[in-house]
């Protein structure tokens, strides 16, 4: 699903140079749940970005179901992100201009997806997250923890082949942070998504599949669960 081909990520140059990402080789099979941990620095959500075409690598390949990021338009990157990718952050990034419906619809506004589709997959996966009685609410009567399952239902409308999450859980309290782990990785199963987390939280790191630890920018190893 997604290759890394000794990359590297370097901002500054000189005295100033930093090395962000360093010679990082991985990849991450379609349908599998990976966490990317390591302290704040380390280069986790650098590798992340990259990994997503968020960034473009300094040197270095990433490969996306079979095609080097490199030779796509920007066009194609950004279709690319918009139909395969999907985004949760630990910032919820909701616009307080638009209902919580669409809110989640905007990934398929985005994509000329017809009005009446967009509604009617968004009306689903409000459903499937819990918050269809809030479908017409704005988004900034919600709690920390229903915004951050509107952005999960944001993530997956487009019925994505990867998820990114930046810290999903970071903003929130222990009780809604283990609702918004428990969708997550239902979600994750129920739709055979590949699910990338980048998190310094060590409980929901042990619930992937697999866990990378970044130092350095660098893969210090790499654990199975």
């Amino acid at each position: 699903m997604l290759e890394a081909h000794d990359l590297s990520k370097t901002y500054g140059s000189g005295p100033a140079r930093f090395d962000a990402l360093q010679g990082v080789d991985l990849a991450i099979r379609s349908a599998e749940s990976v966490a990317i941990v390591g302290k704040s620095g380390s280069g986790k959500s650098t590798l992340m970005h990259v990994l997503a075409l968020l960034d473009s690598p300094s040197a270095g390949r990433v490969v996306v179901e079979g095609r080097d990021a490199s030779t796509l338009s920007a066009r194609d990157v950004g279709t690319l992100r918009n139909k395969r990718f999907g985004f949760v952050f630990q910032q919820f990034f909701l616009s307080p201009d638009l209902s919580v419906l669409d809110n989640v619809a905007l990934p398929l506004a985005i994509a000329g997806v017809p009005v009446a589709e967009q509604r009617s997959r968004a009306a689903d996966m409000l459903r499937a997250v819990g918050l269809e009685d809030k479908a017409r609410n704005a988004s900034t009567a919600l709690s920390g923890g229903q915004k951050q399952r509107v952005a999960i239902a944001r993530a997956l409308v487009s019925r994505p082949a990867v998820v990114f999450a930046d810290e999903p859980t970071g903003n929130l309290d222990s009780r809604s942070g283990a609702l918004v782990e428990e969708l997550l990785f239902d979600m994750q199963r129920e739709y055979g998504i590949t699910l990338v987390i980048v998190t310094h939280d060590d409980d929901l790191a042990a619930r992937c599949e697999r866990r990378i630890v970044v130092h350095d920018g660098r893969i210090l190893y790499e654990v199975a669960a």
